[in-house]
């Protein structure tokens, strides 16, 4: 189609000029009009040209779709009606390493945008990493390009630089841009989701078409990490998988119409929101006696007037978990940020790593400028065409329409932890880490709520106190574990660590640690080694 229109360039040009009079007859400014109207229309009948969407099957039985001019493979499945895989094959960022990027189109009127990266080292046995980003409404290329993809955004956003600890050394890794309108996802029209489980049942459709297309990740151990609100997203996305591998387990006919048993194995993660009961009434903990305090004197006036606002919270909380009904969630959500976050917002620091200032005006509204770096290179239009992404779409790092949908609904007053025992149960491991020096989701609430997690670990987990994590490569003590099940023989099945001298963005601040703490977990071998004393007393890189 776009040689078809290209070609009508040389008779539209042709009819412009032989249907002008002579310049004796009119003014030369008069023909330039012309001439600018016929460009015009010329260039209407391009951009007509590819919006269109055409679709053939190849020489080799492969459904192909041309839309924005850019040729994509279709995948769909006889079990998912309303769900198909758009996708294109880049050589960006990584260039060394096999790479799809599209989109699952749900409905005709929803897409997500996925970028996939094979590990670069025995992609063949390395296991599956499905990455999320937070926000809400944040896009998961942001954790590529900022924190453990394989390339990341330098030179103002101008080029990506090659990052040697990417958890790409270690994993096959999907980044997923969902919910839709973010990042470069979007929907048709007004269709949105302002709720987590609503977007779960895509991601598992997504899983399921993908590891269809290609079988050779079927086999592989699968894993969900997360990042802050991703705490959030993973158990409600993990909780899906899992009811539909039991599901298929007891109706054979489901495995005989082609779906795949998909080898969950672990959840993971990073500076997360899961239960906001117990991670609300942490920040005063955090704020004002935690690794990095944002305010010197544990007894000032504002840590006394945080803590007095603890009970309201847990209380609005507490009525949010017991009707889960945006109704008691917003009025919850509202408090607990206001009266306990807006303190620390207002101190000027930097919620997401307190040890920094955060001049907005100059680090942009999420006080990190590579954000705005990110947003520079993924709106390049060679960006676009090479990832299959339609060039009239807009990347914006983090949605904040998304952000307030979420919000209205009460979403980040619900408790997801509610859906993690039934997992730790089936012999699914979860880790839980966190930097210290995050004030969004800070670590003292996630160690408090793990500990606080019914399950059959919780007694061993509770007895057991935290102990040295050191870095294998270099010896470096990086923060501290706390794990349960596996008998030392294992990373363990409930394990949180404490990340020293990080921020929210762990795998940012800490590359090499991170990728030290996830090859590990990954491989299921142990994070606490026995090591001498003089080891355990070395100062902790940062």
């Amino acid at each position: 189609m776009k040689l078809l229109t290209t070609s009508l360039l040389p008779l539209l040009a042709a009819t412009a000029v032989l249907s002008v009079p002579t310049s004796e007859q009119i003014p030369l400014n008069q023909l330039s009009n012309a001439v600018d109207e016929w460009r015009e229309a010329a260039g209407d009948i391009l951009r007509e040209g590819e919006r269109r969407v055409t679709k053939w099957i190849d020489i080799f039985g492969v459904e192909r779709l041309q839309q924005h001019g850019i040729t994509y493979e279709l995948v769909s499945h006889p079990a998912f009606k309303d769900h198909h895989l758009r996708m294109t094959e880049p050589s960006l960022c990584d260039p060394a390493v096999k790479q799809v990027s599209g989109y699952l189109d749900i409905a005709q009127d929803k897409h997500l945008f996925f970028w996939f990266f094979e590990a670069r080292n025995s992609p063949e046995n390395a296991p599956l990493v499905l990455w999320l980003n937070g926000g809400p409404g944040c896009s998961s290329t942001t954790g590529l390009l900022f924190e453990l993809g394989p390339c990341r955004i330098s030179d103002e956003g101008k080029n990506v630089s090659y990052h040697p600890h990417s958890w790409t050394e270690s994993a096959n890794v999907i980044f997923l841009d969902q919910p839709v309108n973010v990042g470069y996802s979007y929907a048709d029209g007004s269709t949105s989701v302002n709720t987590t489980p609503v977007a779960a049942e895509d991601v598992w459709a997504f899983l399921e078409l993908f590891l269809n297309r290609f079988p050779q990740y079927s086999k592989l151990p699968f894993h969900i990490a997360a990042e802050s609100y991703g705490g959030m997203y993973a158990p409600s996305i993990a909780s899906v998988v899992h009811h539909k591998n039991v599901e298929l387990s007891q109706h054979a006919s489901s495995l005989a119409h082609g779906l795949i048993h998909i080898n969950l194995e672990s959840v993971m993660i990073g500076n997360g929101i899961t239960d906001p009961y117990v991670q609300m009434a942490s920040v005063p903990d955090a704020a004002c006696e935690g690794e990095f305090p944002v305010f010197d004197d544990p007894d000032s006036p504002q840590c006394q007037a945080m803590r007095t606002k603890v009970p309201t919270c847990q209380r609005l909380v507490k009525s949010c978990y017991d009707f889960d009904s945006k109704f008691t969630c917003v009025p919850a959500l509202l408090y607990c940020n206001s009266q306990l976050m807006g303190p620390v917002v207002q101190s000027g620091r930097n919620i997401y790593d307190v040890r920094r200032s955060c001049d907005r005006s100059k680090d942009g509204d999420l006080c990190y400028k590579e954000l705005q770096w990110i947003e520079t290179w993924m709106n390049l239009p060679a960006t676009k065409r090479a990832l299959g992404v339609n060039p009239d779409i807009d990347f914006q790092s983090c949605n904040m329409q998304v952000n307030q949908a979420f919000a209205m609904q009460g979403d980040g007053a619900r408790n997801r932890a509610k859906l993690l025992p039934e997992l730790v149960e089936s012999g699914i491991r979860l880790l839980i880490y966190a930097g210290d020096a995050d004030m969004a989701c800070n670590y003292i609430g996630n160690e408090r709520w793990v500990e606080q997690l019914e399950n059959k670990f919780h007694e061993e987990f509770a007895k057991t106190p935290k102990q040295p994590w050191v870095t294998l490569d270099e010896g470096k003590l990086a923060g501290w574990v706390r794990s349960a099940g596996g008998d030392g023989f294992t990373a363990g099945n409930v394990t949180y660590v404490q990340v020293h001298a990080a921020g929210h963005m762990v795998p940012f601040d800490q590359p090499e640690a991170t990728l030290d703490l996830i090859s590990r977990w990954l491989a299921d071998v142990p994070l606490v080694l026995n090591i001498t004393e003089e080891a355990a007393h070395r100062p902790f890189s940062g």
